[in-house]
């Protein structure tokens, strides 16, 4: 086994989230979404959180404005990001530059071009005052007392094409007072290949501390950077989740991961790599951006099972299959029920489940048969927990816990040119419970949603535990699509209690018939974790 090729070198990690981060599509991150997930990067262990461009935008003037009377950062320092001086202007006569200083920011990221052709064209100025712009805004901000990153914008694509200018750029940077110039392939289409040739010889050009940002247009992103820290970097940015415009930036989290867990360099604050998967989903939870299931180390599926021959081995040793033990980035490993299960995936399952199977090898034949037919009519279990629990403790116990039972329901919606929009939407249960026949009407947004009000509303006064179960997720599937309308429905619900999150799955030849016994898996699921007794 060959020694990790950084083992015990730090690699300082800067997390861009707050700004290249929010330009992905679709996020809008206000002050108080950003106020939210900077205590979470701090808790990660970054080194430098990149606050954002105050002086050009004003959301991000009044996030370091707030941030410097409330926040309490006990491991990163926050970055203010800008440009150099304009050309022909003085540093500190530069509204932009000034705006980074009152900003109170310890650290200015500076963005500077590296592309000859960026500056003649973007810029339009020539090579030497690009240079100087450089050099007097990173020599001002240092002589005010602060710590100075460049940011070498579209580094690669310039290094390629002139690479004497990038590299005096590189050192325009350095010379003037710069702590770290980072490689920027804002392009996002090098390959590792090329990233780290690319480093090696600037490192052999420059002492100064090289850094690597690095977007995922070629889906290299994590690659290209670890190719980089191996090249001789030692500072990496990035973002949580991968966030970013176009394709994203590189994902931090795997980044770090590979360096940590792979390479044997300190990255984060000890202890900080089994939090990444719950700071992960905690800052998905503010962009309202829902997790990415295969996202490495830390999706839901990165140390999911599925095939029958994975799960007999997993059974004798989890790490025959499994690249790293899960826990290490605070995730789990999970036993998905398919199709493709054997006895062996349903013992692990219901091992997972809290339930037992070993020595009755003829309920794992009957549930592995069930499971099949299923899914061959539709279903799918692998996301759907609570459904295959129910279906496991059916055929344990012969039955399925009685907390009530339904005699009749329907749901309508009535459209007229005087409601317009959506219509209105009601559904009627008639169900028993706790000795009761009851008839229950339920309006809602949809007949689904009203299906949903009308199932709760007739239950809680039996079962008043369902007040905190709230319905969290949706997701409807069309399967044989060849028959059009007539196609096959599949739901799948994600319900919650505030403190736990289950998933069931309904089928039907319609999506009402197929939310409906989604609908009753979820209440019936929750009360039997709650350990309510049927009344």
């Amino acid at each position: 086994m060959t020694t990790p090729t950084l083992d015990g070198e730090t690699v300082e990690i800067y997390d861009t989230t707050l700004r290249d981060g929010a330009q992905q599509e679709g996020m809008n991150l206000t002050v108080a979404d950003k106020m939210l997930i900077a205590p979470l990067l701090d808790e990660l262990g970054v080194a430098v959180i990149e606050g954002g461009w105050p002086g050009a935008i004003p959301k991000d003037t009044e996030f370091f404005a707030l941030a410097a009377k409330e926040l309490d950062l006990r491991h990163a320092e926050l970055a203010a990001f800008g440009s150099t001086r304009k050309a022909g202007a003085r540093a500190h006569d530069d509204v932009q530059v000034r705006a980074l200083l009152d900003s109170e920011a310890s650290i200015v990221t500076l963005v500077a071009k590296s592309d000859i052709r960026h500056v003649e064209r973007a810029l339009r100025t020539d090579g030497e005052e690009n240079l100087a712009m450089i050099a007097d805004t990173v020599r001002y901000l240092t002589g005010e007392g602060r710590r100075v990153i460049v940011d070498a914008e579209h580094f690669f694509d310039g290094y390629r094409f002139d690479p004497d200018y990038a590299l005096r750029a590189v050192e325009a940077a350095f010379t003037a007072g710069a702590s770290d110039v980072v490689l920027c392939d804002t392009n996002g289409g090098m390959l590792p290949d090329w990233v780290h040739a690319v480093v090696a010889e600037v490192r052999t050009r420059t002492s100064g501390r090289l850094g690597i940002h690095a977007h995922n247009d070629t889906g290299c992103a994590v690659a290209n950077s670890v190719a980089a820290v191996q090249a001789g970097a030692r500072h990496v940015q990035g973002t949580v989740n991968g966030y970013g415009e176009r394709t994203g930036n590189a994902d931090l989290l795997a980044v770090v991961a590979n360096l940590e867990l792979k390479l044997g360099a300190r990255c984060l604050v000890p202890g900080a790599l089994t939090e990444v998967t719950r700071i992960a989903h905690s800052v998905s939870e503010v962009t309202n951006i829902p997790p990415f299931g295969r996202q490495p180390y830390i999706g839901a599926s990165a140390f999911a099972h599925k095939a029958g021959l994975h799960a007999s081995a997993i059974r004798v040793d989890p790490d025959l299959y499994q690249h790293i033990d899960p826990t290490l980035v605070g995730n789990d490993m999970r036993m998905l029920v398919s199709d493709m299960a054997g006895r062996a995936s349903i013992e692990l399952k219901g091992r997972e489940l809290g339930i037992d199977l070993t020595g009755r090898p003829e309920v794992l034949t009957k549930v592995v048969d069930r499971v099949k037919n299923a899914e061959a009519n539709g279903y799918t279990f692998d996301a759907a927990d609570a459904s295959f629990a129910l279906l496991l403790q059916e055929e344990l116990d012969g039955h399925r816990p009685a907390y009530f039972r339904v005699e009749s329901w329907r749901a309508s919606v009535l459209y007229s040119e005087r409601i317009g929009g959506d219509g209105e939407c009601e559904a009627t249960v008639k169900l028993h419970a706790g000795g009761a026949r009851v008839v229950q009407t339920g309006e809602g947004n949809g007949p689904v949603n009203a299906l949903d009000h009308a199932l709760r509303e007739a239950l809680l006064g039996t079962y008043p535990e369902i007040a905190s179960f709230e319905l969290v997720d949706f997701r409807v599937r069309l399967l044989d699509t060849s028959h059009g309308t007539d196609a096959v429905t599949r739901v799948l619900i994600q319900t919650s209690d505030g403190a736990s999150v289950w998933s069931t799955v309904g089928v039907g030849p319609n999506i009402l018939e197929a939310a409906y016994e989604a609908l009753v898996d979820a209440l019936v699921f929750g009360l039997v974790q709650a350990g309510v007794e049927p009344r």
